[in-house]
């Protein structure tokens, strides 16, 4: 199989275009018909690239659907950062805005539904994808603490492992509320409850 553009690579100005007219198509595609409507016969035509070509940005099915849903999270949190969330403490605040990002999500189940399963299939060959989900994550989790830009000061390393639990929290609760485990109210508790390791780990409240 073709393997995928080297990440160190920059992509030039028409490279990043068709990359996003994939994603997109990807997207769309997901949208309509969840993890089986993704075909990428179909993603290619849908794009306007070459199979081959299609291939060698992403080299499989897999591939694409992770970098869908990085590329989602971003616009996600582009859209969090233009109306931040309210919440008095940072606790609040991180479970207002993935409470926000889980909303937005539902809103779209069957794109939801295959960028999850993509997630769980995922081996290790797509490790830096799920790495930039992560990260992505991570940079919405920290923005919402007040921990986002290097000038607002940086987070321990108890806080950092406190992000990474809310994070594993989330997508399991995507998880269980995809397979009809968990109900909206139940999710929620659960974010609010996980949440609440952030006050425990703010240096500011041991001082």
């Amino acid at each position: 199989m073709p393997a995928a553009l080297p990440p160190a690579a920059p992509l030039t100005e028409r490279q990043e275009a068709r990359r996003r007219r994939i994603l997109h198509a990807s997207a769309q595609l997901a949208s309509r018909g969840g993890f089986d409507a993704v075909q990428m016969r179909e993603v290619a035509e849908s794009s306007q690239v070459a199979l081959g070509t299609l291939y060698r940005y992403f080299p499989s099915k897999v591939h694409l659907l992770v970098a869908t849903m990085q590329d989602q999270l971003e616009h996600m949190h582009g859209t969090l950062r233009k109306k931040p969330p309210t919440g008095e403490t940072a606790a609040e605040r991180v479970a207002e805005t993935l409470m926000r990002a889980f909303r937005a999500l539902q809103r779209e189940p069957h794109l939801a539904d295959a960028m999850v399963r993509a997630l769980t299939f995922a081996d290790r060959s797509v490790s830096p994808e799920v790495d930039q989900v992560s990260r992505q994550t991570t940079a919405i989790i920290l923005d919402s603490m007040g921990l986002g830009d290097p000038g607002q000061g940086h987070p321990t390393p108890e806080q950092l492992s406190a992000v990474r639990v809310i994070e594993h929290t989330w997508h399991s609760a995507l998880i269980t509320w995809l397979s009809g485990r968990a109900s909206i109210a139940q999710v929620k508790i659960d974010i609010e409850t996980v949440c609440r390791l952030i006050d425990l780990t703010d240096p500011e409240t041991h001082s």
